[in-house]
């Protein structure tokens, strides 16, 4: 666990994302919902933490913040020790809707982020498109157009085109939510590849308890909305890794004890609901 000094396992690591006491309110019809309060948090440069918790709880709104794309009502996010003013390129984001553009294909849409790079002619945004695109395993559909791809290979194009701007911290809003369980563990280990080859720092959101476990370095886990974290766990199964690793023991058991974690704090937050309503 790392603690305010920026120590992981004993050794001091540079802060990529920083939440500090974070709030975040939205307007609403009776009056001002509460998505995340005291949310706090530190993400190492260079690992790939996940931020787990219930459907709805606020994780999305706390990334979103630290990608620029929304603003918290108090509170401090810092990147790169620079605090948080709108979307950079330092910062890429893959959604859980396919963000691709329809009409052009696989390689024009890797390439797209790179047209207004300065320091690359066009020949060069195309090279450095075919190599992203071989990165995610699209070689063979560079030409393809994406209405005739499947959701996994829209999602591999989505992550191509993030990672092709070279940010230096990919977010990701539950990327393979929408897709079959097969598709989804297949892209899971596509991912862990693609993360060891490009060495980012990624932050991954879930609902998904194995899907933590399997990709993350560490995981926040977050409690109902309004979310905070309540935990922090270092994951301690080895690289690489594949779908054999839900298959350790320990990793049963760490599964269980966020599943509990998890419950009670479900169980708490309705008792206080409805205490709240009396």
């Amino acid at each position: 666990m790392m603690d305010k000094q920026g120590t992981h396992n004993g050794l001091l690591c540079k802060q990529a994302v920083r939440f500090r006491q974070v709030k975040k309110e939205f307007p609403a019809r009776s009056g001002r919902v509460l998505t995340l309060s005291d949310f706090s948090c530190d993400i190492a440069e260079g690992e790939l933490a996940v931020i787990l918790g219930p459907s709805g709880c606020g994780k999305s709104t706390a990334i979103r913040i630290a990608a620029g794309l929304e603003t918290q009502t108090s509170g401090t996010v810092l990147v790169n020790g620079n605090p948080v003013k709108g979307p950079t390129r330092d910062c890429g984001m893959v959604f859980q809707a396919y963000t691709s553009f329809p009409w052009l294909s696989v390689l024009d849409n890797i390439a797209f982020g790179l047209r207004y790079s300065t320091e690359l002619n066009r020949q060069e945004r195309k090279a450095k498109a075919r190599e992203y695109a071989e990165m995610v395993g699209l070689e063979q559909f560079m030409q393809s157009s994406i209405r005739t791809l499947s959701g996994g290979m829209k999602q591999r194009v989505a992550i191509a085109s993030s990672l092709a701007t070279d940010p230096a911290i990919l977010f990701m809003d539950e990327p393979f939510g929408a897709l079959d369980s097969q598709t989804r563990l297949l892209m899971q280990e596509h991912l862990l590849t693609i993360v060891e080859q490009s060495n980012k720092t990624v932050i991954f959101v879930t609902h998904d308890i194995e899907e933590a476990l399997l990709l993350g370095d560490r995981i926040y886990i977050c409690s109902s909305r309004p979310a905070h974290v309540l935990a922090e766990i270092d994951v301690p199964f080895p690289h690489p890794r594949s779908h054999l690793t839900r298959d350790r023991r320990d990793f049963f058991e760490m599964k269980h004890q966020i599943f509990h974690l998890l419950r009670e704090d479900s169980y708490a937050r309705r008792l206080e609901e409805a205490y709240e309503r009396r």
